[in-house]
């Protein structure tokens, strides 16, 4: 909005940044307020599906990005109201819902969308992100100026718009690796929250409204028997799945070799008449590669299969690239990994299905269980007085007696730590740094206490441990995820799909026991049995892997040496923030292997990439002549 001279020219400028995501054709809408532009990655209708479009009267004009599911059977109730279709596409669909039931049309859609519409007989703009986050929509907006893409990039096309660093944000990066609220680390850019739309009308304040939420569990739980729950898993997966292989084009599936990605893959097999195509991804290093469980999978399942293996100098080589898809710094090395696998898909297909969302639902994670488990012994060393309790500590975490690995462990737990949810969950965890060393080395940070408040804002409003770990997660980590999911899938100019994020099926996964979701000690119990026919045990039950990277590793080789010397660069980023013999002595520990630091040196190290090629101008450090890159 608040076009000028040259808009038309900015307008292209934005779009073109972000062709990845749409290769396939371009469109623009202008009046006297309002430049919309699109990139197309054409996946349904098409011959008639180009954007923006508009409905009848021409007075609402749509960019959009995703699939809405179920549009076919939202169509005819909309035709008999009256509003006439001039394509096939789920764009329309959006387009004529919003102009007969307002706002309310979102609680109507299923499927993953974020979208913008221009109201020009009203000089209204309404926008909208699904309900679990599965496609990005960040804006900015001065009062004056309102700018919408779906990749911050495309923001600073804009002349008004320049990337700069939101210091508040760093303490809480530091910590989990990401944002756990709707700020971005470039001061003024904001992300519009999943299940959320925003609405500005000309020359009024920008609103903005909640419209979904997680459904809290049943106050009183539903009597039923643990084989109806999951018979109804089981059919709502079934559901699910089907109608994510709506396209008019071909679809493969991510394949890692685990119970989701594979239970899916057998879906599909079982639910189409034509080949399934699988794509895997692994490293030369055979201890971090799943590689031979996805192609046990593949081969038992019957699915045309097709396999990446990744090394060293192609994992450190693509990371600045992937820095710069992702537009902050990368969480976890695995989004590196996804990029490959999913050049390689593109090969192949427009549409990929993935077995993202199952363990938030579920409780698939190890770290669930493990905090259960120590609630159950904190409760009782609690009741030991503070000074006994360190004495025993310090005790176990000195004796010679016990081995290096089990005292290690042993920090991990209530005996090694604080009893409360930072210190025991989030710093047990998510792997950040200490309160300790957060001190020591940033210093000159403002407010290091501040960085758990997001998270907690989400923890505190659920009850009961498992439920407060799960919603707590589907609404930070596994959004962060999907943002990965969903730019490296892009990169690619391939649209991923995650059949488990459904929302009725999340709102189901609400319902269900916690006794069906963790079962002595099993994680996604309820999930590993409605899926028993479908694959070998072997598969099921076989230890999560959890897609590990061999980072570790490649650090300590001489190549991995130098890439953390960047951190040391005098006028970069991290420069202004770190003390410099804190960092120089973390990086000893690590090199001597006396500590592995390996996850905090990578939150440093993607804070030096991204602030080089967003902030300090250094990008030549990190990316040579690059055709994506330039312009």
């Amino acid at each position: 909005m608040q076009p000028g001279v040259g808009s038309a020219n900015i307008l292209a400028r934005m779009t073109g940044r972000i062709r990845h995501r749409g290769p396939d054709a371009e469109g623009f809408y202008t009046d006297a307020h309002a430049f919309i532009g699109h990139r197309r990655l054409s996946i349904i209708d098409l011959a008639t599906g180009q954007q923006p479009m508009t409905q009848e009267s021409g007075d609402l004009h749509i960019t959009y990005n995703g699939e809405i599911f179920n549009h076919a059977d939202l169509r005819p109730e909309l035709e008999q109201a009256g509003h006439r279709y001039h394509s096939r596409s789920d764009t329309e669909t959006v387009l004529h819902a919003l102009e007969q039931y307002g706002p309310d049309c979102l609680q109507r859609f299923r499927g993953m969308f974020a979208f913008a519409i221009w109201d020009a007989r009203n000089r209204r703009l309404f926008c909208a992100r699904d309900r679990l986050g599965i496609k990005p929509f960040y804006y900015y907006w001065d009062g004056h100026l309102f700018a919408f893409a779906s990749e911050i990039k495309a923001l600073f096309e804009h002349p008004a718009i320049s990337p700069t660093f939101e210091e508040s944000t760093l303490p809480e990066y530091l910590a989990f690796g990401h944002l756990n609220d709707d700020r971005t680390m470039f001061r003024g850019i904001r992300k519009l929250m999943p299940g959320h739309w925003l609405q500005l009308d000309v020359g009024h304040p920008l609103k903005i409204q909640q419209y979904w939420d997680v459904p809290p569990p049943p106050e009183t739980p539903e009597r039923r028997t643990d084989q109806s729950w999951i018979d109804e898993c089981r059919s709502r997966l079934e559901t699910t799945v089907k109608m994510r292989l709506m396209s008019d084009v071909p679809l493969g599936m991510f394949l890692s070799g685990g119970v989701d990605s594979s239970a899916i893959a057998a879906l599909m097999k079982r639910l189409t008449s034509g080949p399934v195509k699988t794509f895997a991804v692994g490293y030369r290093e055979q201890e971090f590669s799943e590689l031979e469980y996805a192609r046990q999978v593949a081969e038992r399942i019957g699915t045309d299969h097709h396999e990446t293996v990744i090394g060293r100098d192609d994992f450190f080589d693509a990371l600045p690239r992937m820095v710069w898809h992702e537009d902050e710094p990368i969480a976890w090395p695995s989004s590196v990994s996804l990029y490959f696998v999913s050049r390689r898909a593109a090969e192949d297909v427009k549409v990929v299905l993935t077995g993202e969302g199952s363990d938030e639902l579920f409780g698939g994670y190890a770290r669930y269980r493990h905090y259960l488990s120590s609630q159950r012994g904190a409760s009782l060393w609690g009741l030991l007085p503070g000074n006994l309790r360190r004495f025993i500590a310090c005790k176990i975490g000195s004796t010679k007696v016990l081995s290096a690995d089990f005292r290690r462990k042993i920090q991990h737990t209530f005996v090694g730590r604080e009893l409360t949810v930072e210190s025991l969950y989030i710093d047990n965890f998510y792997w950040g740094f200490s309160p300790d060393e957060l001190e020591r080395m940033f210093s000159a940070v403002p407010d290091l206490d501040g960085r758990y408040q997001n998270f907690l804002h989400y923890w505190n409003r659920r009850s009961g441990l498992l439920t407060q770990m799960l919603y707590a997660d589907q609404k930070t980590y596994l959004v962060e995820l999907l943002m990965k999911q969903d730019q490296m899938s892009m990169a690619s100019s391939i649209e991923s799909r995650v059949p488990f994020l459904d929302h009725p099926f999340v709102e189901f996964a609400s319902r269900v026991p916690d006794s069906l979701k963790i079962r002595n000690g099993v994680g996604k119990y309820i999930v590993k049995e409605a899926v028993k026919d479908l694959l070998p045990a072997d598969i099921i039950h076989r230890p999560k892997m959890g897609f590990p990277t061999p980072i570790s590793q490649w650090l300590l080789e001489p190549a991995g040496r130098e890439l953390l010397g960047r951190l040391r660069d005098p006028d970069g980023v991290l420069a202004a923030y770190v003390d410099r013999p804190a960092l120089d002595d973390l990086l000893e520990r690590h090199a001597s292997k006396r500590e592995d630091a390996t996850d905090r040196l990578w939150r440093l190290l993607n804070l030096q990439i991204w602030g080089d090629l967003f902030l300090t101008g250094k990008r030549e450090r990190w990316l040579q002549e690059d055709p994506v890159l330039a312009g």
